[in-house]
């Protein structure tokens, strides 16, 4: 293997939807850049993985960086892989993947798991264009971004937390409409996965008296002529 900086997409839930190239590529790498190493260590011992593992995320990103791409440019191999789903998608890789690319050093990206392909899939709304929009803003810009995206006409995907996804479904509600249709995914791959679709007033119903729990992905409908009566 030349040294490179390989992007591991793991899974979301279920732990058999690693694939045998992702496995490989742990095995064979000198060291496995995790999000959180207890975490990941669920993941490297069920498979018999050993290999060295140190921790890369939001708090350390900016300063590990530089560190990293200059030991792969001394010949080591390394792995980044975050707690669930594919690096750079609401996780930390894109400052890595940069600076590496800024250096020359070669980033191979293997194809595998990430949470919002399941649930616009299992929405059952229009799959043929959409935009990801990962975590709302979480204060600042959040109004400006939601009025944004109630005249999106592709399909809308988020990321929310289950702390804050009674407060989302109000708002887009009132931005959008009380009938716009959406789709709530919850614990994806996972035993207790849930896919409740309806209005966003229902949904928004739902999960005021239903407490979610979970990993949340939210899928909204478009705005188009069809939508004339959510308003």
């Amino acid at each position: 293997m030349c040294a490179k900086l390989y992007i591991v997409p793991t899974p979301v839930g279920n732990l058999e939807d690693i694939t045998l190239r992702a496995l490989r590529v742990l095995k064979e790498v000198d060291l496995v850049l995790a999000e959180d190493t207890r975490t990941s260590s669920v993941l490297m011992k069920k498979f018999g993985i050993g290999t060295r593992m140190e921790s890369h995320h939001k708090f350390n990103e900016h300063r590990n960086v530089a560190l990293v791409a200059n030991r792969i440019l001394g010949g080591l191999n390394v792995a980044l892989i975050s707690d669930a789903g594919t690096p750079g998608i609401s996780d930390p890789g894109f400052m890595l993947i940069r600076c590496c690319l800024e250096c020359g050093i070669e980033v191979e990206t293997l194809p595998g798991a990430t949470a919002f392909v399941p649930a616009l899939i299992n929405s059952g709304l229009p799959s043929d264009r959409f935009c990801f929009e990962g975590f709302l803003p979480a204060k600042k810009g959040r109004k400006t971004r939601l009025e944004i995206l109630a005249s999106e006409t592709r399909t809308i995907i988020i990321y929310e937390s289950p702390y804050r996804l009674v407060l989302t479904l109000e708002q887009l509600a009132g931005v959008m409409g009380p009938g716009r249709m959406a789709c709530v995914s919850r614990e994806l791959s996972k035993v207790h996965e849930e896919n409740r679709r309806g209005t966003l007033s229902e949904l928004h119903g739902w999960y005021s008296k239903n407490e979610p729990k979970g990993e949340i992905v939210i899928v909204v409908k478009g705005r188009g002529k069809d939508n004339e009566m959510e308003e």
